[in-house]
């Protein structure tokens, strides 16, 4: 029994399963991430191929259920692809955020910085615990969080900035 783990049969038939695994969670994690954002079309090819690739890998694994390999390739599929998935986005930068920057002492300062460099900003002025701040609120594409926090950070370093993804239900900005 024991020869049997060393085989490189039994060693390939686990790669194969983990090659599977991290295939089909990386498409189930970048799936949900569309379906988040709304993105029908897209969310359905990848839910399409996510769940081919799944039948097959756990077909893999229920048919060789005597190699513990197998099971380890699929655990270490699931969990790789969750990472891989999670890297793939990160790079894609699909989306909408809307940022918050409070400031201190360069609330105008850092919005004009901002307006400069084409990005539409609207100011609110608030209270802290120190008395009054400058928030500005910032709706970006993902793809230019790095260019902001640059920005931000040349402009006030010692800035607060929080950001949460959003769904914008319509594109444009007011002029005043």
């Amino acid at each position: 029994m024991m020869a049997f783990f060393l085989s490189p049969e039994a060693w390939l038939g686990a790669l194969v399963i983990f090659a599977l695994r991290v295939t089909d969670m990386t498409f189930d994690t970048l799936r949900m991430l569309f379906v988040m954002r709304g993105r029908k079309g897209i969310a359905w090819g990848l839910g399409f191929f996510q769940s081919v690739v799944y039948v097959v890998a756990i077909s893999s694994v229920l048919g060789h259920l005597d190699n513990p390999l197998n099971v380890i390739g699929y655990a270490a599929g699931f969990a790789t692809g969750n990472v891989v998935g999670m890297l793939i986005e990160e790079r894609l930068a699909i989306g909408h955020t809307q940022l918050q920057i409070i400031s201190s002492r360069r609330g105008a300062l850092l919005a004009g910085a901002l307006r400069e460099a084409g990005f539409g900003v609207t100011e609110i002025p608030a209270r802290g615990r120190d008395g009054m701040v400058s928030m500005l609120s910032v709706s970006i594409l993902r793809k230019d969080i790095s260019k902001i926090e640059q920005l931000v950070h040349a402009t006030d370093p010692e800035a607060f900035m929080t950001s949460e993804d959003v769904r914008p239900m319509r594109h444009g900005y007011w002029r005043a």
